[in-house]
């Protein structure tokens, strides 16, 4: 697990080796950084939902896997990355979702429609705050505000067959003209 106080730690070690350390460069950790430090010591992931770092030493680009349990996508597996930018907490973090997925709120390459990140982003809310906003989208699709309108259309209008379309693409297989690859964990 990563230390809450690793950076300061990583820092007051670098004064005392005289900054001589490879790579340290004497550069302070941004308050992008930093933030997001403090974000992940204090995640509480749902048992859905698994974090995973492809690089140890960047906190800012990290993977998202949620696997719901209920709803209609229960047993699928969904990828998603997030880019933090040095506006951070200021600005949301870029997420998409690298599973394409029939699904109301995202498209097919994979922009989310989540308030939170756009219109209604405040610096207070946090990645655990999205983490449960991502995961809520799969247990509540919102066929309201829908960047797949042909999803959404057919959420409102057919639920069986919205249900039917959502268990075609997760065992893998076409709805209308799209291939979706197989999702299922």
């Amino acid at each position: 697990m990563i230390k809450l106080f690793s950076l300061k730690q990583q820092k007051k070690d670098e004064e005392s080796a005289g900054g001589a350390r490879a790579g340290a460069g004497g550069k302070k950790a941004s308050a992008a950084q930093l933030r997001i430090q403090k974000d992940i010591n204090e995640l509480n992931l749902p048992k859905t939902c698994e974090i995973v770092f492809p690089d140890q030493d960047d906190l800012l680009n990290f993977k998202l896997i949620i696997s719901p349990d209920e709803g209609f996508y229960k047993g699928g597996k969904f990828v998603f990355s997030f880019k933090v930018g040095q506006g951070y907490p200021h600005d949301p973090p870029k997420v998409k979702c690298e599973t394409m997925v029939y699904h109301p709120n995202i498209d097919l390459e994979g922009n989310v429609c989540l308030n939170i990140l756009r219109e209604d982003w405040k610096p207070v809310l946090t990645i655990n705050s999205i983490i449960y906003g991502l995961q809520y989208l799969f247990l509540e699709p919102n066929p309201e505000d829908p960047l797949n309108k042909e999803a959404a259309e057919v959420l409102q209008t057919n639920r069986r067959l919205f249900e039917q379309n959502v268990q075609r693409s997760l065992r893998g297989g076409y709805v209308g003209a799209t291939y979706f690859e197989r999702c299922l964990k």
